[in-house]
């Protein structure tokens, strides 16, 4: 479990660096005059696109046999995406900096992911996997808390100059993030490069590719997360509410991720699988009749509760069902192919938000939420 623990302390560090910046965005791009189409476009280009390297990234680490070093690279990425924040003074600075931040999650992603399971056997994963998402969330709640305590020694009215000073801090973990990486102990072995078996659609195992076609069908739905924080300050929450409501969210998320995970090694995959995408809709379409302040802070600890039943466990599956020698290529696909729709999701919610209203992204995004919770039930 060390590989695991060294993992979960470089992601911790990365998105208490991350985190303190995140939630700032759709604020820092209100102040700057961006509207919610424009959001949508950086989220979704940035995401989208990082996502398409997640199964490279992956199946590079195989035929290398080595995930150390192509991680490395992933998580430096982060480090050079905030600095191209701090220097911005418009949105297109802003798209820059977010679209470096997740090119480098596309690239470390996957062989990160793959050498956790490398480090554990089967039967341990979704422990493995649940505890390096309690650590990872644990900075994120963290990055949180750190913002918040920034933004309330501001003592006044926020302007752009004050947000990029929040984002000089956010360097300092995230270096710490690349430099903690050195210290996995990744097995010898020989330097030849592996050949791999074409990676093709119909080579898929029939339980894999039903899921994947389920959650990529989901993916659609899921917007970034930018557009509940934005509907948290839409029904009236000052700035500090909406990152205490974030923080409640990254809160429950990192305390039950372990538990979780831990828990589906005993019981399975499915049922917890499926009542997380359950959960999923219903709390968004909780964001769509909401109108209350008071309602958000129970929606935002149900999406934490949502996200510990989902992340780690849907790694863990495809770990479970991949060949060994193409973990990375598995564990990248699942991520390409979630992190895909995430382009014509957030385009589809900046959209839907501008042209019907604050309600309707979360309609959307709800109903494709339940018909996902079936749609797992019966191909997993």
């Amino acid at each position: 479990m060390f590989n695991v623990i060294i993992t979960g302390i470089a992601s911790m560090l990365t998105d208490i660096s991350s985190e303190m910046v995140y939630p700032l965005i759709p604020l820092y791009l209100a102040a700057l005059g961006a509207p919610p189409a424009i959001l949508g476009v950086i989220e979704g280009f940035a995401e989208s696109t990082a996502s398409l390297l997640k199964v490279f990234s992956g199946r590079f680490s195989d035929k290398l046999r080595r995930r150390k070093p192509v991680a490395i690279v992933g998580y430096a990425g982060s480090t050079i995406g905030k600095v191209l924040l701090y220097v911005s003074q418009g949105w297109g600075l802003v798209f820059a900096g977010r679209m470096v931040d997740r090119l480098g999650k596309g690239i470390r992603t996957a062989p990160r992911d793959a050498l956790i399971a490398d480090s554990v056997p089967e039967g341990r994963r979704g422990k493995a996997f649940g505890l390096h998402r309690a650590m990872d969330s644990l900075g994120a709640a963290a990055g949180v808390a750190i913002a918040m305590w920034l933004v309330s020694r501001l003592g006044r009215s926020i302007v752009p100059h004050d947000y990029q000073r929040i984002f000089l801090f956010s360097l300092i973990p995230a270096v710490l993030g690349v430099a903690a990486l050195l210290f996995i102990r990744e097995r010898k072995r020989d330097g030849k490069v592996r050949e791999l078996p074409r990676l093709s659609w119909k080579a898929l195992p029939a339980k894999l590719k039903w899921f994947l076609f389920v959650i990529t069908l989901f993916a659609l739905g899921n917007s970034s997360n930018q557009f509940l924080l934005l509907r948290a300050k839409n029904v009236g929450m000052s700035i500090l509410a909406v990152l205490a409501a974030y923080l409640l969210y990254n809160t429950v998320y990192s305390i039950l991720s372990y538990p979780f995970g831990h828990l589906s090694d005993r019981i399975g995959r499915k049922h917890l699988l499926v009542a997380g995408y359950a959960l999923y809709g219903l709390v968004y379409i909780g964001f769509a009749l909401t109108h209350k302040p008071a309602l958000v802070w129970l929606l935002f600890a149900l999406y934490g509760v949502y996200s510990a039943l989902n992340e780690g466990l849907e790694k863990a599956l495809v770990a479970d069902v991949a060949p060994p020698e193409q973990c990375g290529t598995f564990v990248g696909l699942h991520s390409t192919l979630t992190g895909i729709g995430l382009l014509p999701a957030s385009l589809l919610a900046g959209a839907l938000w501008s042209l019907l209203g604050p309600s309707a992204p979360f309609w959307f995004g709800g109903c494709l939420g339940l018909a996902a919770a079936v749609g797992l039930a019966i191909v997993l």
